[in-house]
């Protein structure tokens, strides 16, 4: 059964799931960050408050518009890079166990990059 209704379900679906599961890493950052507590890492050598702020937008903030499916394409470059920094930097010589969850948040939002929102979304496509 390959109706165009099931593979926009199945978008749907894939990115509202995704979404939620990000959201429940950036709100405790969001909620960090709007506390003015800007204790962060520095991954990439930009700033403890600046990472917070990128990480934020990644985490919570595209999350969001993904979840809706409000510009998701672009939406999903952010959460992307976010994942990437977190896979090839932060856990960077970690053991896979350690950046697998980042690495499979990483290749899921590169496909929604790839596939965009489907039918079921505030963008409509």
């Amino acid at each position: 059964m390959k109706s165009p209704l099931i593979k926009d379900i199945g978008l749907a679906f894939f990115r509202i799931a995704i979404s939620a599961l990000m959201l429940t890493h950036g709100l405790p950052k969001f909620q960090k960050f709007i506390s003015g507590n800007f204790e962060f890492g520095d991954p990439i050598g930009i700033g403890a408050t600046p990472s917070l702020f990128l990480a934020v937008i990644g985490e919570f903030i595209c999350p969001i518009l993904i979840l809706i499916g409000f510009k998701t394409r672009l939406s999903a470059i952010p959460s992307a890079i976010t994942m990437a920094v977190a896979v090839f930097i932060t856990h960077g010589a970690d053991d896979f166990g350690t950046k697998e969850k980042a690495l499979l948040f990483l290749v899921s939002f590169i496909t929604i990059i790839l596939v965009g929102p489907g039918k079921f979304g505030v963008d409509r496509k």
